[in-house]
């Protein structure tokens, strides 16, 4: 198959890439080696989009932190996903923290964040009164927020694919080679001949760096454990609450998160296995131990799940983002924390190098904004009763928990880049993300996809080939 463009990655960096890419008059195609977009370090991490501040001066981390921050107000109203701009505290527990803490107030300064100012022990109480005893001063950065990755990641790609852009699932590339006007990529399933490739394979960047480049780089996977709350506990902080970073990064934090809940996270581990993302006792216990130090009472009791993901750590500590010694070829690699808040602006800037190459221009016809799915738990009695009216099945309750109904759930199936696992139905409408975490709502869910997909229901998987939850009984 011939494509100008290859992505590889369907991540928050590939998919911001593939709807900023959609904007020009290419032939774009994203290859992704799971079952859906955001499968990887994308649905797994802590929801921040950090200030700024903490990235050191002139790094390319810095630079795409700050610009992709400024960016994500007005991209969440352009294509309707959860943000809350909420602000966020670096506390420090001792005077002997007080020269880290005014260096990261001249790093923000120096990064162009606005509003960054050091408060006392009892102004950060005044603000959340959460806060332990021990707090001496804080970073206050107003400028943090949060945002839903699974929202974002999902909304980008749903632009993208509106304007044009092909997405291929269970496709892991297998080969790269660069050779006359272009490459031949290779996956289990084909070829694609194209122009240019982007690079956006999060933990595997390097695997597929390293297929056509001669400087070759090397990524580690570095494993971040969470607990998420119950909602009924997700107000004891209303800031995102840091403490001040250590050798592998900003440490735990403590935050809620835009629907609501309170999260915990994450630890740092680094480990050679590229799909570890169990949680361990000890992961978890140093996570719930670390998150003590920041506020007076951490709600054991009301944890409803744990999880663990990867991010991408390269050796030189920074991103990579550009075109590398190979033309035509260009990474977003080594994209670790701050790479969701950096996101938008990494796809800006890729995407305009890489029409710049191949001489594209921008379409007259892109359809900048997107709508996303109904939400009927959070829709007024006049919102509900018009969906109702319009569709009986947004009466029709499947997720008790969350309250998200049958009409969502088709919905999350029927759209551009739809759903077709229990994972992506999860992502798309939280069905499944409450309290009871699935134990009731699966089984309505399992027979809604088999329905709509026109398939088996022992073909219905919860993220892919592999994680099947029905198998046919053949008798005795």
């Amino acid at each position: 198959m011939k494509r100008e463009v290859v992505i590889i990655g369907a991540g928050v960096v590939g998919s911001s890439i593939a709807r900023e890419l959609s904007r020009y008059n290419v032939d774009v195609c994203v290859l992704e080696k799971a079952s859906d977009v955001c499968e990887g370090t994308s649905k797994a991490n802590s929801g921040i989009v950090h200030a700024g501040f903490d990235a050191e001066p002139g790094t390319l981390k810095a630079r795409f932190n700050v610009a992709g921050s400024r960016k994500m107000e007005a991209l969440s109203r352009e294509l309707d996903f959860s943000y809350k701009r909420n602000g966020s505290l670096v506390l420090c527990f001792s005077k002997d923290g007080y020269p880290q803490l005014e260096e990261l107030k001249k790093r923000g300064e120096s990064n162009g964040v606005e509003g960054v100012t050091i408060l006392t022990g009892d102004e950060v109480r005044k603000m959340e009164p959460a806060i332990s005893d021990e707090v001496v001063a804080a970073l206050y950065a107003p400028t943090g927020a949060i945002v839903c990755p699974f929202g974002l990641t999902i909304a980008m790609a749903e632009n993208a694919a509106v304007n044009g852009t092909e997405f291929r699932f269970n496709e892991p590339v297998t080969g790269i080679k660069a050779g006359g006007d272009g490459f031949v990529v290779t996956t289990d399933k084909g070829t694609y001949e194209c122009k240019a490739v982007i690079n956006a394979a999060g933990v595997y960047a390097d695997a597929i760096h390293n297929m056509v480049c001669a400087d070759k780089i090397h990524i580690t996977a570095r494993k971040g454990e969470y607990c998420l709350y119950d909602k009924k506990v997700g107000g004891t902080v209303s800031s995102t609450i840091f403490q001040l970073p250590g050798t592998y990064g900003k440490g735990v934090l403590v935050t809620p998160t835009v629907h609501g809940n309170l999260l915990l996270g994450p630890t740092a581990t680094d480990t050679p296995d590229k799909e570890e993302v169990n949680t361990t006792k000890v992961g978890l216990d140093t996570l719930q131990a670390t998150a003590a130090k920041s506020i007076k009472t951490v709600p054991y009791r009301s944890v409803i799940t744990s999880f663990a993901g990867l991010r991408a750590h390269e050796d030189g500590g920074d991103f990579i983002v550009g075109e590398s010694s190979v033309k035509g070829f260009y990474d977003a690699a080594g994209i670790e924390s701050p790479g969701l808040s950096a996101a938008p602006a990494i796809g800006e800037f890729l995407a305009g190098e890489v029409a710049g190459y191949l001489g594209a221009i921008e379409k007259s016809d892109f359809k900048a904004t997107r709508k996303g799915i109904p939400n009927v738990a959070l829709a007024s009695k006049e919102e509900r009763d018009r969906l109702i009216k319009e569709n009986p099945l947004y009466a029709n309750v499947i997720c008790r928990c969350e309250l998200v109904t049958e009409g969502e759930i088709v919905d999350a199936i029927k759209r551009p880049v739809g759903a077709t696992t229990l994972d992506g139905v999860k992502r798309r409408t939280r069905a499944g993300m409450g309290r009871c975490q699935a134990g009731f709502c699966s089984p309505k869910t399992l027979e809604i996809l088999a329905r709509e997909l026109g398939t088996d229901i022992t073909k219905i998987t919860k993220h892919g080939e592999g994680s099947e939850f029905l198998s046919e009984h053949k008798g005795l």
